[in-house]
């Protein structure tokens, strides 16, 4: 369980955090090989977009302004990319939609965003990210993740194999988890922060379907 301690941190991963670190940089500078995708297509940032408006609802929440991508792949959601909602309401871009100040994007192994954060932000935005992480390396990385926040926190986690593999050959998605671990894992950052907002949305493959389940401490 992601309970059980152990002496993983950010001055400390594990093995295995270093090694996936490794792969997901090849990827991003070579390519996905199995399917032929090329590296501007790799991690491009689009995962978010299927959450904007989920992140939006938390923004006018809690009336954040300044936000962390942490995870960000390489930031394209944040180009004059058009958002559209089901009314027919349009926005030039995701900051416009949201009605943010800034982003600040983060991804350690795309070079142009792998420094590491300084400071903290209103809200703290995790997409299409934990379950890419070694299950020893969850629990440090939430508390990295809840500790940069002030106000919010959103964090979506799928329960599948994804279609990506790393050069390895392994699936790229390393740590694949039913919600109630999901559920246990992000709970237990969030306790040590008990002023933040946190919603997590937990994906399965279900008959075929994609089930997504809401779940957190953040009103419906």
């Amino acid at each position: 369980m992601t309970g059980t301690a152990n002496n993983f941190s950010r001055a400390r991963p594990s093995s295995r955090y270093r090694e996936l670190m490794e792969q997901y940089c090849r990827l991003h500078t070579e390519g996905e090989k199995f399917l032929g995708i090329p590296p501007e297509r790799i991690f491009p940032g689009e995962s978010l977009l299927a959450q904007a408006s989920r992140v939006k609802r938390l923004i006018d929440l809690t009336g954040a302004r300044r936000l962390l991508d942490y995870g960000s792949g390489k930031g394209v959601q944040y180009g004059p990319v058009r958002v559209r909602e089901a009314d027919g309401r349009e926005w030039p871009s995701m900051l416009a939609y949201w009605g943010a100040e800034s982003v600040r994007c983060y991804d350690p192994c795309y070079a142009p965003f792998s420094a590491l954060p300084e400071g903290r932000f209103d809200g703290v935005i995790s997409t299409d990210v934990l379950e890419h992480c070694p299950e020893e390396d969850v629990p440090w990385i939430l508390d990295e993740i809840f500790g940069y926040a002030t106000r919010f926190v959103f964090v979506n986690a799928a329960c599948y194999p994804a279609v990506k593999r790393l050069p390895s050959g392994e699936n790229a998605h390393c740590t694949i988890k039913p919600p109630e671990w999901w559920q246990e894992a992000v709970a237990s950052a969030a306790a040590r922060h008990p002023d933040i907002v946190w919603e997590l949305w937990v994906q399965q493959r279900l008959e075929g379907r994609l089930v997504e389940t809401r779940l957190g401490n953040s009103p419906v």
